[in-house]
């Protein structure tokens, strides 16, 4: 284990609950952070921070309310329905813009002022249903943008970027969460925690890799 310390960018949901765990077995001490962008549903912080409590880890909230203003999208706005499938041109109505870009800049910021040199995060190049800002190589940018932008030496960590969900299902088993993360997270877009509506993108995606996962067992 490493000594030292690490924030994990978390929304209470499966990737990053996974990586949470892994955060706790890799490092020291780990902080969480969440953002309330003003989400539809609000629900996700409660998991997030009903998570932390239960295992006694530092949980921050930070407001990120200006973001819901800039960026209206399936995700922020109860008129906007979550696209069903991904469209034939263009990002998925549930991306919403600056979303990363602007958590890992926080949670930096965050982290410089803590004297913390590692950030951890769930994206996933894989899975990442065409969102840009979970491709690798905005990570590797963005990791260097913000080490020159603050003179800083961060490392932001992707244990999930090139590993599918099933993959990630076995991680979890593997720390020892999978109960956790299979009942105590919110993934789905309808504000469904567990197992979700069943219906949307999300849990779509979130059970067909854990029927896979169990077929792999």
């Amino acid at each position: 284990m490493n000594n030292e310390k690490a924030v994990v960018v978390f929304s209470g949901g499966q990737d990053s609950t996974t990586c949470l765990f892994w955060a706790k077995e890799k490092f020291g001490d780990v902080i969480a952070i969440s953002f309330d962008y003003n989400q539809k549903h609000k629900f996700e912080l409660e998991c997030a921070k009903d998570i932390c409590k239960k295992h006694g880890i530092e949980h921050h909230i930070l407001d990120l309310g200006l973001l819901n203003q800039l960026a209206p999208n399936s995700l922020t706005r109860v008129d906007i329905e979550v696209d069903k499938t991904a469209p034939k041109e263009g990002l998925p109505n549930s991306f919403v813009d600056g979303r990363n870009l602007l958590f890992f800049t926080f949670a930096a910021v965050f982290a410089k002022q803590r004297g913390i040199n590692h950030i951890v995060t769930g994206v996933s190049q894989s899975d990442y249903s065409g969102y840009p800002d979970c491709r690798d190589v905005f990570i590797k940018s963005l990791n260097v943008t913000l080490n020159l932008s603050m003179d800083y030496e961060f490392e932001i960590h992707t244990p999930l970027m090139w590993i599918d969900k099933a993959a990630t299902w076995k991680m979890a088993d593997d720390l020892g969460v999978l109960h956790i993360v299979k009942n105590e997270t919110l993934t789905c877009y309808n504000g469904i925690v567990g197992n979700g509506c069943g219906d949307c993108p999300a849990c779509d995606l979130r059970k067909k890799g854990y029927l896979k996962f169990k077929e792999m067992k």
